[in-house]
């Protein structure tokens, strides 16, 4: 999923961090009504936000009847986005085949190590923030089965939106499990503070703003999915200019499937625009207001309590996940649901249809001159665990 690359968003004012180059978020949203809990926040932990009370089951029910009667479209244009198991890639076919006999399978990992030999510490760096991203599929699969009207009520149910999750969980399963092999093959990181910064994330979780709301909740997997997709894409493209071809396909096929899932989220959000066009556009500035609150934003490997912001900065140095991404993302989704021209909409639906099409240019604005700051800061530089306590440059 997400995403991977991913980055703390603005505050309110859409200000940039200049020093880290990459947004920071600060969720600024007053308690509301419904159901509220507060955050449970373990005694170890790399806590991004500040507690707050979290909005819960803010879609009305009746609203729900919209995902009933959606669920024959979704049988027939969200399903059929998904592959078949016998049609799918799978981690060993990209891997050192363990089945060849011994020294054949070690010429295969020595190869492998050969090739990663001169791709810089700052890489791994990025490629281990994503890989850890992708462990904590888990909390994926939890948050959207939260989501009213919409979740897997039994654990097999056979509504087309359990089908979906269950079956979109099964295929990003491969992406950690194929990364995380690689990784340990390379001998260029320390997989045990790799394995801790995992089990902490998982069990930190996360709150996008979601709200057990399906109209948000799939804006946010379609910003995420998009995400993911220009993360792992750039992590290929830098693994070939590097010179090791076959991370550059590892990466690349794991972008294909996540421009897949896009389609899919992106279909849906498109479909609730055209049934509930108010409604739609109304959760879709609610979640660029929040910001998009990137999944792995509780990073934590027991000893960097930046982890999180850290990786993002090191992300945004090397070109894999930028604020400027952040804002080509968003006029994408403009473009592709339409949003300029949407017609139909409450005066309520008109204030965020001209919010939301004059985001991304402010956006880039903000960020053009937090830029212009950042180069007249002295660079700092960071030990990253996952990398032997070795020295990045942020």
């Amino acid at each position: 999923m997400q995403a991977s690359q991913c980055f703390y968003l603005c505050s309110q004012s859409h200000a940039w961090n200049p020093r880290a180059q990459s947004p920071t978020l600060h969720r600024v949203r007053p308690p509301t009504t419904t159901t509220t809990s507060v955050r449970f926040t373990p005694p170890i932990s790399a806590v991004a936000t500040p507690l707050r009370h979290q909005k819960t089951h803010s879609m009305p029910p009746e609203k729900a009847e919209v995902f009933k009667s959606l669920e024959g479209w979704a049988s027939q244009c969200v399903l059929p986005l998904l592959r078949p198991v016998e049609q799918c890639w799978q981690p060993q076919s990209l891997l050192p085949d363990p089945s060849l006999p011994s020294q054949d399978f070690f010429d295969q990992v020595r190869a492998l190590r050969d090739r990663t030999a001169d791709l810089p510490d700052e890489y791994f760096v990025v490629l281990v923030g994503d890989m850890i991203t992708e462990e904590a599929l888990p909390t994926y699969q939890t948050m959207i089965n939260t989501l009213d009207g919409v979740r897997d009520e039994t654990g097999a149910s056979t509504s087309p939106w359990a089908v979906w999750t269950r079956a979109w969980t099964a295929e990003e399963n491969r992406h950690g499990d194929l990364l995380k092999t690689f990784l340990y093959l390379s001998g260029r990181v320390d997989m045990l503070m790799i394995e801790k910064t995992v089990q902490y994330l998982i069990g930190a979780g996360m709150d996008p703003g979601t709200e057990n709301n399906p109209y948000l909740g799939y804006v946010y997997t379609s910003f995420q999915e998009r995400a993911t997709f220009v993360s792992h894409g750039n992590t290929a493209r830098l693994a070939k200019e590097g010179g090791d071809p076959v991370l550059a396909r590892i990466c690349g096929t794991i972008a294909s499937d996540e421009k897949r899932h896009e389609n899919a989220y992106s279909k849906i959000v498109e479909k609730l625009l055209e049934v509930d066009s108010t409604g739609a556009m109304l959760s879709i500035e609610d979640m660029m207001r929040k910001k998009i609150t990137m999944p792995a934003h509780l990073m934590f490997d027991g000893q960097d309590p930046r982890l999180f912001e850290h990786f993002s900065a090191v992300a945004q140095r090397l070109g894999v996940y930028t604020a400027h991404d952040y804002a080509d993302i968003l006029e994408f989704l403009v473009g592709r649901w339409g949003l300029e021209k949407l017609e139909g909409l409450s005066g309520d639906g008109k204030r965020a249809q001209d919010y939301v099409c004059g985001l991304a240019p402010r956006i880039r604005r903000l960020q053009e001159r937090a830029d212009e700051l950042a180069r007249k800061m002295e660079p700092c530089g960071v030990k990253f665990s996952w990398i032997f306590n070795k020295e990045v440059k942020l």
